[in-house]
Parts: C-alpha cells; sequence; structure tokens
C-alpha cells in the first residue's frame, strides 16, 4: 500500500500555528520567553511543561493540537494521535484532515497486525470497529461510496470497455472528480464482482443439475468441472 503522510496531502500553514496573526495568542507565546527575537531565556511551552495559564493556553490552540497530531502522526506514535483527537474539540474546518489521519492511522495499524494490505471490506470494517470521536465528527454521516452518479457513469463505461486503457481512465476521473487511481480501484473491484458472482451461479447451477450430470458418463462430468 502506497501511503502518503498528510504532511503531503494538505499545506503545511494548516497544521502549524501562525502567531503573527493572532495578537492574544503571540502575546502569551512572548510573555513566557517564547519570542522569536528574543534572548530566549523564557522557560518555552513544551507540552507538559510548567509556565501557567499562558502556557496552558498557548498549548491547548488548536494550531498546536493540529501541529502535535501530525507529528504523533508522521512519527508513528499513534497512541499519542488518538489521545490528542480524542481529548480536544476541534473546529469543522479541521474535521477533514483529521478524519484522514484517524483512518489511516487505524488502517495502519490493521495492515501491519494482519500483514497485508486492507480491501475495502478490511477498511469498512476498521470504520466500524474505530468510528470518529466527536471531536473531529459533527455527526453528519461520512459516505465512503460513490454517489449514484458517479456509480452510473462508471458502469455505463464498464459495459464499453471493461479494461480502460490509461487515457480513459484519465478521461472518466475528469468526468467523476475521482482520481484516475480511484477509477482503476473500480474497475477492478467490478471485475472482481462479476467474476465471483458468475463462479457462483455456476456452480448453483451445476447443483441444481447435478442428478442429470451424473447420469450421463463420466467422460461428460469431467468436462464440467
Amino acid at each position: 500500500m502506497v501511503f502518503r503522510s498528510p504532511l503531503e496531502l494538505y499545506p503545511t500553514h494548516f497544521f502549524l500555528p501562525n502567531f503573527a496573526a493572532d495578537p492574544h495568542h503571540r502575546s502569551l507565546l512572548l510573555a513566557n520567553g517564547g519570542g522569536g527575537g528574543g534572548s530566549g531565556s523564557g522557560s518555552g511551552c513544551s507540552p507538559g511543561a510548567g509556565g501557567g495559564g499562558a502556557c496552558e493556553a498557548i498549548n491547548k490552540h488548536e494550531s498546536i493540537l493540529r501541529a502535535r497530531a501530525v507529528v504523533a502522526f508522521h512519527t508513528g506514535n499513534f497512541r499519542d494521535l488518538y489521545h490528542i483527537l480524542e481529548n480536544h474539540k476541534f473546529t469543522k474546518e479541521s474535521h477533514g484532515k483529521l478524519q484522514a489521519m484517524w483512518l489511516e492511522a487505524h488502517y495502519q495499524e490493521a495492515e501491519k497486525l494482519r500483514g497485508r494490505p486492507l480491501g475495502p471490506v478490511d477498511k469498512y470494517r476498521v470504520r466500524k470497529k474505530f468510528p470518529l470521536p466527536r471531536t473531529i465528527w459533527d455527526g453528519e454521516q461520512k459516505t465512503h461510496c460513490f454517489k449514484e452518479r458517479t456509480r452510473s457513469l462508471l458502469r455505463e463505461w464498464y459495459l464499453q470497455d471493461p479494461y480502460p486503457n490509461p487515457s480513459k481512465k484519465r478521461e472518466l476521473a475528469q468526468a467523476t472528480g475521482l482520481t484516475p487511481t480511484q477509477v482503476g480501484n473500480w474497475f477492478k473491484n467490478r471485475r472482481q464482482r462479476l467474476r465471483a458472482a458468475a463462479a457462483k451461479n455456476s456452480l448453483t447451477e451445476r447443483a441444481e443439475t447435478g442428478t442429470s450430470i451424473l447420469s450421463v458418463t463420466s467422460s461428460d462430468s469431467e468436462c464440467d468441472v
């Protein structure tokens, strides 16, 4: 499984605090010796350090919490990541990216435990076992399936060509708003589902006609296997 961390997927400014744009929190930082242009004599405001209410306020600032979360995620310290996400309420603007980290962390742990990449069903089970905490989720149902319009378009193209080339995948990606990789995965899964359904139907037909097949000759029955 090729994995890209949120550091690659999202701009850096999403995760890092901008105290210059927040005079209140910048004043707290300066009051605790954290100013960039000072002598550095202050004690700083690292997580868990002392420093009174100013340090506590800075450490609870959403930008700081997001930065701590992405560092925990990027270093594989998922326990700290879960603790941060479960114990601090984040604004709705942060939900999408933090949800992505929550899910990818659990996917990685499940893959390590199983020793193989996860399929769509595996990921569904992981999401059911580890639902999004309400601190990064407003209660709206998040769908991991394509919209009906998208599925209809993909099914139409599948009937024309079950094995689209890279050029057609890019064309489909533009038409559906998906990525070429997502389009390719959909076609692959569709082929597998249809093959499995065809094999199941074939076995059912053989079971229903088993008596007549066995009554002919042994060579006939071998041809049907």
